[in-house]
């Protein structure tokens, strides 16, 4: 598969959309893409950028895309950049893709002076869960807690 790794563009918007989707699908998550298309190019190219998007280019269409913010630990007393997702359509799954992510956000902490990466996976996500623990990342056991506002 011939692809290249970039920063999102506005372009990418309406695909990215459609990704989020099949991401919250994959995840048996809820998901509405009303107005999603607007907040996202507010959060990532506006004037105070929210989070960071990298995409999966092929010659035609974006085929995946890991998204990420820096964040503070209080334990750490450092920043840490948080991976909020990473997903690829399935005809992008097992051509090393992943990982090429992995390392270029891994890149992108040391850049920016964090002191780790983290992210979260759901529990029966086994083949990430998987994935995550071959490039050496290590699980904690917690319950991530949602409160509506």
């Amino acid at each position: 598969m011939e692809y290249s790794i970039r920063n999102c563009e506005p372009s990418d918007l309406p695909k990215l959309v459609v990704l989020c989707q099949k991401h919250a699908e994959y995840e048996k998550a809820q998901f509405s893409s009303e107005g999603k298309e607007n907040k996202l190019k507010e959060a990532l190219f506006g004037d105070r950028p929210k989070v960071h998007c990298l995409v999966v280019a092929t010659k035609d269409t974006i085929v995946g895309y890991a998204s990420f913010t820096f964040d503070f630990s209080t334990w750490n007393a450092a920043n840490f950049l948080y991976m909020d997702c990473l997903f690829l359509e399935e005809e992008a799954r097992s051509f090393g893709i992943g990982e090429i992510l992995i390392e270029k956000l891994k890149q992108i902490g040391k850049e920016n002076n964090c002191v780790n990466m983290q992210w979260q996976t759901p529990q029966f996500n086994e083949r990430a869960i998987k994935f995550y623990h071959r490039m050496g990342a290590k699980g904690k056991d917690k319950v991530r807690f949602t409160l509506d506002l």
